[in-house]
């Protein structure tokens, strides 16, 4: 390689995407950098750090396939732990040196003669340099650009506003009035947090959430040791915790009916703890359970029925100094308001200032709609790979295993441009129409858009934009064997 180009791999991000990306560099022995805008590596997990936050994924079976780990505490994973568990990983496998922390992508843009992209990064200190690269893998993720409510007079409120993924952690809500607007997950897991500290606290609740009970044991001790002595133990318990829930995509994606056992169950679990019938008319969602993430917990409802915790269905038309205004006219006094207000999808993208081939940008073209090939490559822009993408998610098991399936689908595309002798490989735009309309077609009977609800699934048009409407084992088996006839490889490696 010439000194035109600076690395043959530039990843953004340093979560589970990039991460794993950077070891599976490291193994096809290709040069690579790794871009991360914090201080520290770890991505959603790094930045998501509330009171309660966990997974809602089996830990054995959120975590790298080629690197199981043992000594999980419990069934599901906090925030923490799952955060040691990434750093341990770049540890051993020697990733830690090719990371650049406090360094933002200002800009990309595609050189057609090279082949290759020049990326302007910018750093802690204000200055900026380049770096000229043979192909770039977004590892940004999804669930980090905070979603902040449009409130009029929101930032006259004297008080503090935190949003859970950027979580002050020397907060404290002993003795404070407490708000905080949402319902989702990460609302679900904190709510019992902030019930047990504040002097009183009020949940804005715009959609009731369907709520399980959560199943989360501890590992005993002599569990741990079977798993660390007997790896195939361990392995034999990922494969079941898969399988199981493979099972559950049917009811997502085809039979939405197959939900009701669940959905029994979850109401069932709600009048355990809630006996105001009232509230319990408050909590019960009017919508199909799945239309929007299934939660487990086994403190929320206990929560939500405390006599010092109120749950506001009425809206917020307003704030000022000392709180909020809700529809009905009540004035909230608060102290601190804590936004659960979820994440915008596709923001990481629109921010990164892409330019591929004929002057198409990503922000533009993702504002005319969201268009790619499997999630992971994206029509005129050559040697640009997305993971975690569009359409890529999962509602009902890991999406570490989605990530792994696009892992090996960038290094055989890699792979073939290499061999080829070319400089360049894109999806050929012919094929992605095609493919978005069946994504479309599967996609329209699902629960997510049939359900009865609107959900940062939905784009504004209401498809669905976010999760992949098939099993994983579909998708695995699909990118383990691209047609490369999918794919143009052009130019001629002369740098």
């Amino acid at each position: 390689m010439s000194a035109r180009v600076d690395h043959d791999l530039v990843i953004v991000g340093s979560g589970f995407s990039g991460i794993g990306m950077a070891i599976a560099a490291q193994r096809d022995g290709r040069d690579y950098v790794i871009l991360e805008k914090a201080d520290e590596i770890g991505g959603t997990w790094r930045d998501n750090r509330y009171p309660g936050c966990a997974c809602d994924v089996p830990s054995h079976l959120y975590s790298f396939s080629f690197e199981p780990n043992p000594y999980w505490s419990r069934a599901y994973a906090t925030s923490d732990e799952i955060q040691d568990y990434l750093l341990y990983c770049v540890e051993k496998y020697g990733v830690r040196d090719n990371i650049r922390l406090r360094s933002t992508v200002q800009r990309m843009t595609y050189d057609e003669g090279l082949g290759a992209w020049h990326v302007t990064v910018g750093t802690a200190d204000g200055d900026s340099y380049q770096i000229v690269a043979g192909a770039v893998v977004l590892g940004v993720g999804a669930l980090h650009d905070p979603v902040l409510p449009d409130i009029p007079g929101l930032r006259t409120f004297q008080g503090e506003v935190m949003h859970t993924a950027s979580w002050d952690p020397g907060a404290t809500m002993i003795g404070k009035r407490v708000g905080i607007i949402g319902t989702g997950c990460s609302a679900v897991q904190a709510i019992p947090h902030l019930a047990e500290d504040a002097k009183h606290l009020t949940v804005f609740q715009r959609t009731p959430i369907w709520v399980l009970p959560k199943v989360d044991p501890a590992y005993p001790e002599w569990l741990v040791d079977a798993y660390e002595k007997r790896p195939w133990l361990m392995k034999a318990h990922r494969a079941k915790i898969k399988a199981a829930n493979e099972l559950r995509v049917l009811a997502f994606t085809k039979q939405p009916m197959l939900l009701k056992a669940a959905s029994k169950a979850a109401l069932a679990h709600m009048r355990s703890a809630v006996k105001d019938p009232e509230l319990r008319a408050k909590l019960t969602p009017d919508y199909t359970m799945g239309c929007k993430r299934i939660t487990m917990s086994n403190t929320y409802f206990p929560a939500l029925a405390r006599d010092d915790v109120t749950v506001e269905t009425s809206s917020i038309t307003s704030a000022d100094t000392t709180g909020v205004t809700t529809a009905d006219g009540t004035h909230h006094d608060l102290d601190v308001l804590v936004l659960a207000t979820g994440f915008d999808v596709s923001g990481s993208y629109r921010h990164l200032n892409v330019t591929g081939l004929e002057g198409h940008t990503l922000e533009a073209d993702w504002d005319a709609g969201i268009d790619t090939f499997y999630g992971v490559t994206v029509p005129h822009y050559p040697n640009l790979f997305l993971l975690l993408g569009p359409n890529t998610g999962l509602g009902h098991t890991s999406v570490v295993l989605m990530i792994e399936a696009q892992i090996g689908l960038v290094a055989k595309l890699l792979d073939a441009r290499d061999h080829r002798g070319a400089t360049a490989v894109a999806v050929r735009p012919q094929v992605v129409p095609a493919h978005m309309e069946q994504l479309d077609q599967r996609s329209e009977h699902t629960v997510w858009q049939a359900g009865g609800c609107s959900s940062w699934y939905l784009d504004e048009e209401g498809r669905n934009r976010t999760l992949w409407p098939g099993s994983v084992v579909e998708y695995e088996r699909k990118l383990a064997k691209p047609e490369l006839i999918d794919y143009e490889f052009t130019g001629a490696v002369d740098r």
